[in-house]
């Protein structure tokens, strides 16, 4: 069944763009940049008095009206508690989102700042702070629509799609599901009466700007019910004492705010694992989007799932096995091979 909208979404062009921004109540110069952006589609559009807007089309059928609205509260409670974000601009009667030929979208202040490639010492104590803050907003109370970061929607779900299309060659398939059932297994184990609350869910460098009044976590898109830790692992480094070193410096500036015990980072290793798989489901759902094969051309190649297999089974191999079975079938045990991919990882943008 197609999804409503998505023809419209994937022939978006800037007529569309500009007269949507004008029925939203702003006059536009004509001026329209698409930004980098493959989940949605986001523009950065000039205003006929000095300015310029980003507006953002959700991409059809990912998430539900609530969702969205359910983001834009976060956000706003955000502001409130003086947490540097940037929160959709409110238009007429306060509503923070519009709907065109099918497909919602918000209108954003530009917010001028410079990505953060490296954390020096200092901002590592900020970046602490302020995502404990988050989380201690996040954890103030429940989200009623947003996803959860759980096995089921970020790897059984995946895993099962990327077999019932048939995406993997079939002399790889066993491998892979193995090494995910590792994974699997792992995860359960190490959330064990782990606390989910509210959280960025996408929480990279990438998100994380430096503009003129200090950092700025951008780009909630992802949010979600999850683990604080999944906060941490695309943002801070690990491996080495150097690495260590970092994180500590990090969780000063946390643990100032938020407890966080260091058994949590336990989970790591499984997040990173369901990121891979998650990941490969989420271009392979996208594929018919013109912009994916573009940007993705090795992606279902031999090549391609040979070295998405050895990375799940060298990261599945370095994980404990549950002695516990809790009636499901992913304590499989894979066998251990020399392998030569380091921790090779695509991320998510938008």
């Amino acid at each position: 069944m197609e999804t409503p909208g998505k023809e419209f979404y994937n022939r978006l062009d800037i007529d569309s763009v500009l007269s949507a921004v004008e029925d939203a109540g702003f006059s536009v110069s004509g001026h329209c940049l698409a930004l980098n952006s493959l989940e949605n589609r986001v523009y950065d559009v000039g205003l006929e008095e000095e300015g310029r807007l980003v507006v953002k089309f959700y991409r059809p059928g990912r998430w539900t009206l609530d969702q969205i609205l359910e983001e834009h509260s976060f956000l706003k409670e955000l502001e409130e508690g003086e947490i540097p974000v940037v929160a959709p601009l409110p238009l007429e009667n306060g509503v923070t989102v519009r709907e065109t030929k099918g497909i919602y979208y918000t209108i954003w202040p530009l917010q001028k700042g410079r990505l953060v490639e490296e954390l020096n010492e200092q901002n590592l104590v900020q970046t602490g702070r302020l995502l404990a803050r988050i989380h201690n907003i996040g954890a103030s109370k429940p989200a009623k629509h947003r996803v959860e970061y759980n096995l089921k929607n970020f790897g059984e779900e995946p895993l099962r799609f990327l077999k019932e299309k048939e995406f993997l060659p079939t002399h790889l398939w066993k491998r892979y599901e193995e090494a995910a059932n590792r994974i699997f297994n792992s995860f359960s184990e190490a959330s064990k009466d782990m606390p989910f609350h509210r959280i960025h869910g996408d929480c990279h460098k990438g998100n994380l700007i430096q503009t003129a009044d200090g950092l700025c976590f951008i780009d909630f898109d992802d949010f979600v019910t999850g683990p604080a830790v999944q906060d941490f692992w695309m943002l801070l480094p690990f491996g080495d004492s150097a690495s260590e070193y970092e994180r500590d410096i990090f969780l000063a500036g946390y643990r100032e705010f938020r407890e966080f015990p260091s058994s949590w980072f336990d989970l790591v290793e499984p997040l990173r694992g369901l990121r891979y798989i998650h990941y490969s489901a989420w271009i392979a759902k996208r594929w018919e989007d013109p912009s994916f094969p573009n940007t993705f051309p090795h992606f279902g190649t031999e090549e391609y799932w040979e070295k998405e297999t050895q990375d799940l089974e060298r990261l599945g191999s370095d994980l404990p096995i549950s002695t516990e079975s809790d009636g499901r079938n992913y304590f499989a045990k894979t066998e251990e091979s020399e392998l030569t991919n380091k921790d090779f990882f695509w991320d998510m943008e938008d």
